[in-house]
């Protein structure tokens, strides 16, 4: 089992950028394939980005491409997310999700079992 804990989320005015960090417990974390989610308004969370165990691939939905990136440090049991060109419709609350088993780019809610408390984003315009 491995518990995530999220950081990094702030205030930032359109157009800047915001690193999210996802900090996991555990020895084997290399062994989880990790994603982003955010809920759109009024809807259940939906995918953002995701990545491979090993990090050597990502995965990511059409309107973040580009703009985020999604990495990890598996020697620091840490997940990221770097938000660039951030817009005021990026505003969430960003999960981070872990499973072990799977694809890495499974972009279901239900494809991962390990989930974060949040962090908040807001993009003001």
């Amino acid at each position: 089992q491995v518990q995530l804990v999220e950081s990094g989320g702030g205030l930032v005015q359109a157009g800047g950028s915001l690193r999210l960090s996802c900090a996991a417990s555990g020895r084997t974390f290399g062994s989880y394939r990790m994603g982003w989610f955010r809920p759109a308004p009024g809807k259940e969370r939906q995918f953002v980005a995701a990545i491979s165990r090993s990090g050597s691939s990502t995965y990511y939905t059409d309107s973040v491409k580009g703009r985020f990136t999604i990495s990890r440090d598996n020697a620091k049991n840490t997940v990221y997310l770097q938000m660039d060109s951030l817009k005021p419709e990026d505003t969430a609350v960003y999960y981070c999700a872990a499973d072990l088993d799977g694809v890495y780019y499974d972009t279901r809610v239900s494809g991962y079992h390990y989930w974060g408390q949040g962090t908040q984003v807001t993009v003001s315009s």
